[in-house]
C-alpha cells in the first residue's frame, strides 16, 4: 500500500452537518489510497454514492462484493471507530450490509495491511475479531449449562431444519469427496462413528448431548443397538421423541432431559459417544466429564469424543468472545487436542485412535451458509432478520477459521481398560468397509 493509506484516518474527520459532500470527498481519497488492493470490491453509501477499490490483474473493476453503508453514523464508525463489535451490530441492524460474495468480504482481513488507519482496517479488525478464537468462559454449572443450551439450540426447530440436513445433524459431516451432498456426507459421518465404536447388534450405546437424535436413531436402525440419548434442550428432546415414535423405536431407544453429571449407575453401556457437546463443558469440568464417561462404560468399552479445538494453549478473551456470547453461545470454551487427550488419559482410558476432521467442518459450514442464504425468506418466518444475520455471519466466519487452521475438530477414540479387553483391529479397514 502507498503512504496515502497510512494516513487516511487523519484526513477523514468530518462533521454530521456536512455528511454528503464530505462523504463524496472521502470516497475520492479512498479510491487513491486503496488503488492497489489486489481484488476489486465496492462501497455504496446511503446517498447512492458508489466507489470501487482495487483492480484485477486484467485491469477490470468488477467487484466481487459491495459493502453497503446505510447511515452516516455507520460510515463514521467504519472510518474512525474503535469497537469492532459496533460494526457487527450495524450489520445485524442492516445499517451495514454485504452484497455479492459474502466469504470474499469476510476475507478482507487477509488482504489488508495492519498499518492501515482507515475504514478498511477498521472492517478488517472487525473480521479478525470474529475469526479469532471466540467464546465465553463461565462457571459451567448445571443451571448455567442448561440455560446456555436453551439460548443456542432452542432458537427454533423450524429455523434449524431450513439449513441442516433432514436428519438435523448439527456437527461436522464426513466428506468422502468434496462434492458430496450434505445429506450424504452427514449419513457417512454417522456411519463413520458407528464403525469406530464397532457397534454390534445388542450393544448398549449412550449419546451424551444427543441433539435431535440423529446418531441414536441411525445406530438403532442400521446397527441394531439399544441406545439412550441425553440432552439439555427441550426443543431437541421434543423432536427426538417424535422421531423415535415415527420410526417405531420407543422401546429400543430412549431420550432424556438430563445433565451428564446426573447420570446414575455405573458400567451401564458398551459404547459411549459425545459429538459436538464437550465444547460447552469448560476446562475445569473436563476431569469430571471424563470420569463420568469412564464410570458409565463397561470394562473394555469404547468412548468416542468428537469436538472442536483451538490452536492456542490458553483461552483468550477477545471481541469475538463478546460477539459469540451475546448472540450465539452463552457458554463455550475451547481447548487444544493435546489437553483433551491428556484429560481422557488421566481418567484411566487408553487412547486407541485420533482423527482430524478440520477440512470436513469447513466444507460443512459452507454448505450450511449456502443453504441458509437460499432459505432467507423462509427463515424470517421463524426468526428476525437480525438473528438470521447473526447465524449467517457466525457460520461463515467459523468456516474461515477452520480453513485457516485457527480451529480444528477431532474424534478421539478411547477404551476403558480391562483385564481382558477386546483385541483392537490391526488396521483401519473396518472404518471404510
Amino acid at each position: 500500500m502507498n503512504e496515502n493509506s497510512m494516513h487516511v484516518r487523519d484526513r477523514l474527520q468530518f462533521s454530521p452537518e456536512a455528511e454528503l459532500p464530505q462523504a463524496a470527498h472521502t470516497l475520492d481519497q479512498l479510491r487513491t489510497a486503496f488503488r492497489d488492493v489486489p481484488e476489486p470490491f465496492g462501497l455504496r453509501l446511503w446517498n447512492g454514492e458508489t466507489a470501487i477499490f482495487g483492480t484485477s490483474a486484467g485491469g477490470a473493476t468488477v467487484p466481487r462484493f459491495t459493502l453497503v453503508v446505510r447511515t452516516p453514523a455507520t460510515f463514521r464508525e467504519l472510518v474512525d471507530g474503535h469497537d469492532p463489535l459496533r460494526l457487527a451490530d450495524a450489520y445485524f441492524r442492516g445499517d451495514l450490509d454485504i452484497e455479492g460474495d459474502f466469504f470474499a468480504a469476510l476475507m478482507l482481513k487477509d488482504r489488508s495491511s495492519p498499518a492501515e488507519l482507515s475504514w478498511t482496517a477498521r472492517l478488517a479488525s472487525f473480521v479478525a475479531a470474529l475469526r479469532s478464537r471466540s467464546g465465553n468462559t463461565t462457571g459451567h454449572e448445571r443451571v448455567e449449562s442448561r440455560a446456555a443450551i436453551a439460548f443456542h439450540s432452542d432458537v427454533s426447530n423450524d429455523f434449524f431444519s431450513l439449513w441442516l440436513d433432514p436428519a438435523m445433524v448439527y456437527s461436522c459431516a464426513y466428506f468422502e469427496r468434496p462434492d458430496d451432498p450434505l445429506e450424504k456426507a452427514q449419513s457417512q459421518k454417522l456411519d463413520h462413528i458407528c464403525r469406530k465404536l464397532q457397534l454390534r447388534r445388542g450393544d448398549s450405546l449412550l449419546d451424551i448431548g444427543s441433539g435431535w437424535g440423529a446418531l441414536i436413531i441411525h445406530a438403532a436402525l442400521h446397527y441394531g443397538v439399544r441406545a439412550r440419548g441425553i440432552t439439555l434442550s427441550r426443543a431437541q428432546f421434543d423432536v427426538t421423541r417424535e422421531r423415535l415414535a415415527q420410526a417405531g423405536l420407543l422401546e429400543q431407544v430412549t431420550v432424556e432431559l438430563r445433565d451428564y453429571r446426573d447420570l446414575p449407575g455405573e458400567a451401564a453401556f458398551d459404547k459411549i459417544a459425545s459429538v459436538g457437546m464437550f465444547e460447552q463443558i469448560g476446562a475445569k469440568n473436563m476431569p469430571e466429564y471424563c470420569a463420568v464417561a469412564h464410570r458409565m462404560l463397561k470394562p473394555g468399552g469404547l468412548f468416542l469424543n468428537h469436538g472442536i479445538t483451538q490452536d492456542a494453549q490458553t483461552w483468550d478473551r477477545a471481541p469475538a468472545s463478546e460477539f459469540i456470547s451475546r448472540h450465539v453461545y452463552q457458554d463455550v470454551e475451547l481447548d487444544t487436542v493435546s489437553h483433551i487427550q491428556q484429560a481422557i488419559e488421566h481418567a484411566n482410558f487408553e487412547i486407541t485412535d485420533v482423527e482430524a476432521l478440520r477440512a470436513h467442518y469447513a466444507l460443512t459450514l459452507r454448505h450450511w451458509v449456502e443453504r441458509l442464504e437460499q432459505q432467507h425468506e423462509s427463515a424470517l418466518d421463524h426468526v428476525s432478520e437480525a438473528t438470521y444475520r447473526v447465524w449467517r455471519l457466525y457460520m461463515a466466519t467459523s468456516a474461515l477459521q477452520f480453513e485457516a487452521g485457527e480451529l480444528g475438530v477431532y474424534q478421539v477414540l478411547a477404551r476403558k481398560r480391562a483385564a481382558q479387553a477386546p483385541a483392537e483391529p490391526l488396521t483401519r479397514r473396518h472404518l471404510y468397509a
